[in-house]
């Protein structure tokens, strides 16, 4: 099945739930138009419970990230749509892309030998780069797909790492937000990302300003978040300003197994309740700590940081490959000891994964979906082991990393009886375990010997739900 996915064969699905059932309509529909999402449900929303994002009619919305943050500014439109044709069919559901990029982004000219700001000021903007980003936006838009844009990288706001210049102020953060507002005002997939991998401390006004602008110029139409700097979290400076949407955090790509549902967890018990999620994790075929020498992140490093992030309450997850992120091509300095072009790298196997892991998410009800560590009484890790439990009303999940056996307490979840899978998060299918009493603790035993890899989720649902086989 992995190998048919591989091939580019769309699994997703539209959910919803009839008469208290949650089923799966739409498949071959959706297949057949070829989208990741359907914008017909309306723009997006924080959802009641201030714990997601849905549309307006209150369809859910998973937000599936790809990190291409070089895409306006290195592909031509032939790229950029064999780039977003694949991650269509990948299923991600948000691409996140610097229009302001961070890679020379402001002397070096885009495909087309187009700067983005004329004098490299931030109220002369070019038109003709601009109409480039709207090419790439509107075939995402074509293709069901939302851009997380960033109106800049961090280094045009702050000097730190990376050429710069710095360009912007207060006044002219405004005006150039308001633009951007302006000119996407009625594009249903927008998201904007402010930040750029910096800190915002001493620029928050210049930060503010932007997104002050950014609203004006599009009446409040699109959702905002903040983009920080490694191992920080938008939490920092923005939790309680009105704009910020929902928090982001960058857990960054320091170490293997980091611990990410530490400061996802953080960021789900801070008030007002904002939706959270990890923006930026540790990328497929990224150096770790950015030396060679200590080893490369692989399929199982992005598993584990995504099912760690969502069962600790993340309301969707962000994917990364290091060589796409820079859209690595021949005659380009590499960034970081990127090792592969682009385009030889769409098919690694954890982009795939992350299909399965919107799949699993999207065949039960996420809407009431909470974290809850106390399911599993038994069996407990800590370190690259720990496990990850979530539930919803009537159905439940455990992630182990590396396949270790635990306890969990039953009676969490609606049910007399419930009937319990494994879902393998590297292939997408799901294999019965059988059906019990819900009362009591029971002890579950993944396949295969516990290892590096090895990976599984438990899932649990009240029988008399008839939910879909997991995944589907």
């Amino acid at each position: 099945m992995h190998r048919i996915m591989r091939n580019g064969m769309l699994a997703i699905v539209a959910s919803l739930v009839i008469g208290g059932v949650w089923t799966n309509t739409g498949e071959a529909e959706t297949a057949r138009k070829g989208v990741s999402v359907d914008f017909k449900h309306g723009r997006l929303k924080v959802a009641e419970n201030k714990r997601f994002l849905a549309h307006q009619d209150e369809t859910p919305f998973f937000y599936l990230g790809d990190t291409a943050w070089e895409l306006f500014h290195r592909l031509n439109r032939e790229e950029a749509e064999r780039y977003l044709e694949k991650r269509r069919a990948q299923g991600f559901t948000v691409i996140q892309a610097v229009v302001l990029a961070e890679l020379d982004g402001l002397d070096t000219p885009n495909a087309y030998g187009d700067k983005p700001l004329l004098d490299n000021n931030p109220i002369k903007p070019n038109e003709a780069y601009f109409q480039h980003v709207d090419f790439i936006v509107n075939t995402a838009e074509a293709k069901g797909i939302f851009m997380g844009m960033l109106p800049t990288w961090g280094d045009k706001v702050v000097k730190a790492w990376g050429k710069g210049p710095v360009v912007f102020t207060e006044e002219n953060a405004r005006i150039y937000g308001k633009f951007l507002g302006s000119r996407y005002k009625d594009k249903p997939n927008i998201i904007w990302i402010l930040g750029g991998d910096r800190l915002a401390d001493q620029v928050e006004g210049i930060w503010r300003a932007m997104a002050k602008g950014i609203a004006e110029g599009d009446g409040g139409n699109h959702r905002m978040t903040y983009h920080p700097q490694g191992g920080q979290t938008s939490a920092k400076w923005f939790h309680e300003d009105s704009w910020l949407d929902f928090n982001m955090l960058q857990s960054g790509h320091s170490h293997f197994d980091l611990p990410n549902y530490e400061k996802v967890a953080a960021d789900y018990r801070r008030t007002p309740i904002k939706p959270c999620m990890d923006g930026e994790p540790r990328y497929e075929d990224h150096p770790v700590n950015w030396k060679p020498e200590n080893g490369w992140f692989n399929d199982f490093d992005v598993r584990q940081a995504a099912y760690w992030a969502l069962f600790a309450g993340a309301h969707g997850h962000t994917y990364g490959c290091h060589d796409i992120w820079q859209m690595m091509a021949p005659g380009r300095q590499p960034i970081s000891s990127a090792r592969n072009n682009w385009y030889d790298v769409l098919d690694l196997p954890g982009a795939w994964d992350m299909l399965h892991v919107r799949n699993l998410i999207e065949s039960r009800p996420f809407l009431t979906r909470v974290p809850d560590p106390a399911i599993i009484t038994a069996g407990q890790r800590e370190g690259a082991g720990r496990l990850q439990a979530t539930r919803g009303d009537d159905y439940l999940f455990v992630y182990t990393p590396y396949g270790h056996s635990f306890t969990v307490q039953m009676g969490k979840i609606s049910g007399a009886k419930v009937k319990a899978w494994w879902f393998d998060p590297r292939e997408g299918t799901a294999a019965l375990i059988g059906t019990f009493t819900n009362d009591g603790a029971k002890k579950f035993d993944p396949p295969g010997e516990p290892k590096r890899g090895n990976d599984w989720v438990l899932v649990m649902d009240d029988a008399e739900k008839g939910f879909f086989e997991p995944g589907k």
